[in-house]
């Protein structure tokens, strides 16, 4: 069964993000500024370029695909949490190309704005803490293990 938490909706932001800002970088930054400790994020946008990732579960290392084309930020859903004392951002992005075919994984930097907008809430409640995790390799929550 899974474990869970109970949270409580506090503050809502909108933000723009800076023209050629890094997408990942900049959503961060715009969180930390706001002391945003935990909450959910939701983007869209375009970007000038972009960096995905997905995650190799046999080697636990993440692979990296980047595109140096004008995309669409079809979508962008992530959480916001805290890894070594410092916001994380956990995201996934779908890109929408010229032809209308659809790339995406876990957003990585680089990936350069071209314009974005950012609808953030946060969760109240105990911080969201990400520790390692053994059997994955991978930062997780590790109030929910």
């Amino acid at each position: 069964m899974a474990k869970s938490r109970q949270y409580e909706f506090g503050r809502v932001f909108l933000a723009r993000l800076p023209h050629k800002g890094d997408l990942l970088e900049s959503i961060t930054m715009f969180c930390a500024d706001s002391e945003l400790g935990a909450g959910f994020v939701s983007a869209i946008g375009a970007v000038q370029s972009a960096t995905v990732g997905y995650y190799d579960q046999k080697a636990h290392e993440y692979r990296t695909i980047s595109f140096h084309e004008p995309m669409e930020i079809a979508s962008l859903a992530g959480n916001l949490s805290v890894k070594d004392g410092q916001p994380m951002l956990h995201a996934h992005v779908v890109f929408s190309r010229e032809n209308g075919k659809a790339v995406g994984g876990h957003l990585m930097s680089p990936t350069v704005v071209f314009a974005g907008e950012v609808f953030a809430v946060e969760l109240c409640g105990e911080p969201l803490v990400r520790e390692f995790d053994e059997p994955t390799g991978l930062p997780l929550w590790a109030a929910l293990r």
